[in-house]
């Protein structure tokens, strides 16, 4: 596959896996284009052209030519220079590695991570939250993120690979969005009265069996395995946790339990206030589920596939 044909397959399955649906993220494309369309010709050399055909900011090409043939690719959760120098290593030995593929962002793509978390105010829409109150919280938060990442350091893996003649590309939302549709639909297709129940189902999936052994799968962080579910909402996506506000509107709208990735103590404490069950299903398994569903898809299309940095093939029919 070309370089930018993995990169378009990685924004399709990621747009047909969106929770928004694709209306939504139409609108979100369009909105882009009236966007730079607005800016005069000075600040349009400036614009990221990416957004009018990519929604997700935090997936991007970020070394390398798209026209380059792909053979082989070094994947994992997090790619930073330790894991570029592994790659070159392993290329010395005889490996074909034409591209380091991350999840976690790197370079402008996570200068740029707080633009994809508008998602989760549609997400809690979808689960009886106003959409007028998710965009303010979720706004909040969103500049919070912003601020949080403007003293990063972020651009030294891309340096690396580029010196050392490797292209690079983060799959992030994309593959959020599939982690989170892939579980949202096996929990509603099964009857799981309790946490624990929902925690037990979610050990028989294999990267979270898996991270089991490892002291690193499914966990109770608030409530206790006999209590029942309720109404189940997987939180798994819009680029990382988000606002405290959130757990209470989602509790008044009637979710009983949230199956995230991660969450801080502060949203934990404000779970706990609004009688929220909380399953930790675990951030690295769940992230290993999204990159695997989209792995499957380019190691149909003849591209070897190698992983490091915490992620472990796991291929679906």
């Amino acid at each position: 596959m070309k370089l930018k044909e993995i990169y378009e397959l990685a924004i399709k399955m990621g747009v047909e896996a969106d929770p928004r649906g694709r209306k939504e993220v139409k609108k979100v494309l369009e909105k882009a284009r009236k966007d730079y369309q607005k800016l005069d010709k000075g600040d349009k050399k400036f614009f990221d052209k990416d957004k009018l055909k990519n929604p997700y900011a935090d997936t991007r090409v970020l070394a390398g030519d798209p026209e380059i043939e792909v053979k082989g690719i070094l994947a994992g959760i997090d790619l930073e220079v330790g894991e570029v120098v592994l790659a070159d290593r392993l290329r010395e030995k005889g490996e074909k590695i034409d591209l380091l593929l991350a999840h976690h962002p790197e370079g402008k793509a996570l200068a740029a991570l707080h633009e994809v978390m508008g998602l989760q105010a549609d997400i809690w829409h979808k689960f009886g939250v106003p959409i007028n109150i998710g965009d303010v919280l979720i706004s909040e938060r969103a500049k919070e993120v912003f601020r949080s990442l403007l003293p990063v350091n972020h651009a030294r893996a891309i340096d690396a690979a580029r010196l050392l003649n490797f292209a690079y590309m983060s799959v992030h939302t994309p593959a959020d969005n599939l982690v989170s549709n892939f579980l949202q639909k096996q929990v509603d297709q099964n009857s799981l009265e309790t946490v624990g129940e929902v925690v037990d189902f979610l050990k028989k999936i294999p990267e979270y069996k898996g991270a089991s052994y490892e002291n690193a799968g499914p966990t109770i962080l608030v409530g206790d395995s006999e209590k029942r579910a309720g109404k189940i909402m997987v939180d798994m996506t819009g680029g990382t946790e988000g606002p405290e506000g959130a757990i209470e509107k989602l509790a008044q709208a009637g979710v009983g339990t949230l199956v995230c990735m991660h969450m801080g103590d502060k949203l934990k404490k404000k779970a706990e206030e609004s009688k929220v069950n909380v399953i930790i299903a675990g951030h690295i398994a769940s992230d290993n589920i999204g990159l695997n569903l989209f792995l499957d898809q380019v190691e149909k299309r003849g591209v070897k596939i190698l992983t490091c940095s915490g992620l472990t093939r796991v291929k679906r029919s």
